[in-house]
């Protein structure tokens, strides 16, 4: 199982990060200490966030201290840095992420999630202070609270139902008061209907990460209400807000600016000093930048590559230069891996639209000159992207003879608002078209057996290859990982977060009947007829084991003879290591089967 870094926070004091624990499956608080990375707490502390269900901002820093979100409990701990003492702030059946410092109020922002409802918070620290309070209420959703340098102004962003945060969002901002409330609240839609993500201050100015104008690009709202463009470059300068606490882009002391590109499932970090019209690339040997932060003369971030794993990274943004403060690990001395190979499926007949992806062949690569096996992956969300970041599960396909391909569908988000709006109304339909699509071309551009064609994929993903699999004749066998197979069940079970996700990728079942029907696996299951094989876990709750149950039984009554795995200690996505490795082996063996008996 891949070690992850994912959250990152620093003070003047200190750098923390997030660190997963392979055995347990959580998430270890990290800290530097003479260039080491340690435990800040015992490894039993696990801070995870579940706001919206997919959490994000379970850790922010002040100046002497941690704040973080304690994941079996959901409640915001303050932790001393110098002594290890933890204690809880918050003590009800809330779950709270989203954490942010207001140095000018001495409190931790959050966005609090209970009874159905949002709220953003201000967090004392002590009883003696004044006590927590509510600071907006009234909107469906809230994310990203950021506090000016002056603590005089406050900017979040909000969205409601049906909508998701990648669909349509709004700005808001307001005065702070002396006692910490907040005042003149207001909001501020940007000129055309888009998503805004990620507000920062600059001065009384405010810079957000808006997409109106088709793709994901800094703008900066002046005061006086006017909406200036910050950089014309026509790329995604940040990913799907899937999660609270993203940072793709932040101002620096000097009045230059850090930001990322993505450019076909890239993510590259430009960096401008204030006397420069362009930015320069930098740390090129990356692929993927999150979480960056300020600290002093420097700029922290979590790099990804395709050779290591996560990486804490700091930039001098006055040279460019780029280190690694912990991370970076090779996991294998010595081993080759195999390197991610950019793909691109020119647009088809009636202006298509292209997609990408990354290939991966075989290591060795086969030397008889004979065609490969190929998995193709359908990645979840399904508004989300695969990057050429370094997958163990992948480099175990490439290790036993297989190639691997990350597909990058109409509908992934990355690639401007029109590629990611192509999925609305179109769920089951232009995403398994163009993995059909990147399959052909793989045939015809790479040595790939035609007969010896997989496709697989988690949640969503899992629900686009069960779908491929009824659709099209191209894949000889797929495999679902706690897949969806019934939309309906799914939309009747679904959390608040998501409740209005599946109409906008179906249609509402009243209006687009069709759509749930002929895009169910479940209802089509008697027209997949070639060998699949399942993995569940019990305790999920976003696509409940009944789901796989269902389909299971469907093909078994249909003659099928489907495999089906479930792992009682797992939920939506499998954490503990012995349960991948477990998976992957009944993975091999099945693929290998099915090869065989070609």
């Amino acid at each position: 199982m891949l070690l992850q870094r994912t959250e990152l926070a620093a003070s003047a004091t200190g750098v923390f990060w997030l660190e997963s624990d392979p055995v347990s499956g959580g998430n270890v608080i990290m800290t530097l200490e003479a260039g080491v990375g340690i435990p800040l707490l015992s490894r039993s502390f696990s801070a995870r966030s579940q706001v919206n269900g997919y959490g994000g901002g379970a850790l922010c820093a002040g100046p002497e201290s941690v704040f973080a979100v304690e994941a079996s409990g959901q409640q915001v701990y303050h932790i001393d840095t110098a002594t290890g003492a933890c204690s809880p702030l918050t003590d009800d059946d809330a779950c709270y992420g989203g954490l942010s410092w207001d140095a000018a109020h001495h409190r931790v922002l959050a966005v609090r999630e209970a009874n159905g409802r949002q709220q953003l918070m201000g967090i004392a620290l002590t009883d003696s202070e004044s006590a927590n309070c509510i600071l907006h209420e009234s909107e469906d959703f809230y994310s990203a609270p950021a506090v000016s340098a002056d603590g005089r102004h406050l900017a979040w962003v909000s969205w409601s139902l049906p909508d998701m945060p990648w669909v349509a969002s709004v700005l808001w901002t307001a005065s702070i008061q002396q006692d910490g409330s907040l005042t003149q609240a207001r909001r501020w839609p940007s000129p055309s209907k888009g998503s805004v993500q990620q507000p920062i201050f600059d001065g009384d100015d405010v810079i957000v990460l808006s997409d109106h104008e088709g793709w994901w690009q800094p703008w900066r709202l002046a005061s006086s209400g006017q909406w200036h463009l910050l950089d014309g470059t026509r790329e995604d300068h940040a990913s799907a807000p899937w999660q609270l606490g993203e940072r793709h882009h932040q101002c620096l002391p000097d009045g230059g600016w850090v930001r990322v590109r993505y450019q076909a499932g890239v993510g590259q970090l430009w960096l401008c000093s204030e006397n420069e019209e362009t930015g320069v690339r930098i740390a090129r040997e990356y692929v993927d930048f999150r979480c960056l932060v300020v600290q002093g003369q420097r700029v922290l971030c979590i790099a990804r590559s395709s050779t290591r794993l996560d990486t804490v990274l700091s930039v001098d943004w006055g040279t460019g230069h780029a280190e690694p403060l912990s991370g970076g690990e090779e996991p294998f001395p010595g081993m080759t891996l195999s390197q991610p190979e950019l793909f691109s499926v020119p647009p088809s007949a009636g202006g298509v639209d292209a997609i990408s992806g990354f290939f991966y062949p075989p290591v060795p690569s086969a030397s008889d000159g004979k065609s490969v096996p190929i998995i193709l992956i359908a990645h979840g969300g399904p508004t989300s992207t695969t990057y050429p970041v370094l997958n163990l599960q992948t480099q175990f396909w490439c290790r036993q003879g297989f190639a691997v391909a990350d597909v990058n569908y109409r509908g992934s988000s990355g690639f401007g608002r029109a590629f990611r709006m192509a999925l609305a109304g179109n769920w089951g339909r232009v995403d398994v078209a163009d993995m059909e699509r990147a399959a052909r071309w793989l045939v015809d551009n790479k040595a790939v057996d035609p007969a010896r064609l997989f496709i697989q994929g988690r949640s969503s993903g899992g629900y686009t290859a069960l779908l491929a699999m009824v659709q099209t004749d191209v894949f000889a066998a797929g495999a679902s990982q706690f897949g969806v197979s019934d939309p309906r069940r799914l939309r009747a079970m679904t959390h608040r977060f998501e409740s209005g996700y599946l109409d906008w990728l179906l249609g509402s079942p009243d209006d687009c009947p069709d759509n749930w029907q002929q895009r169910s696996p479940l209802a089509q299951a008697d027209r997949l007829c070639r060998p699949m094989i399942f993995f569940q876990g019990a305790q999920d709750r976003v696509v409940v084991p009944q789901q796989t149950t269902a389909i299971v039984n469907a093909l078994r009554r249909n003659g099928g003879s489907p495999e089906v795995y479930v792992y009682p200690d797992e939920g939506h996505g499998f954490r503990k290591q012995s349960n991948v490795a477990d998976m992957l082996e009944r993975l091999l063996r099945f693929y290998r089967r099915q090869s065989t008996d070609q």
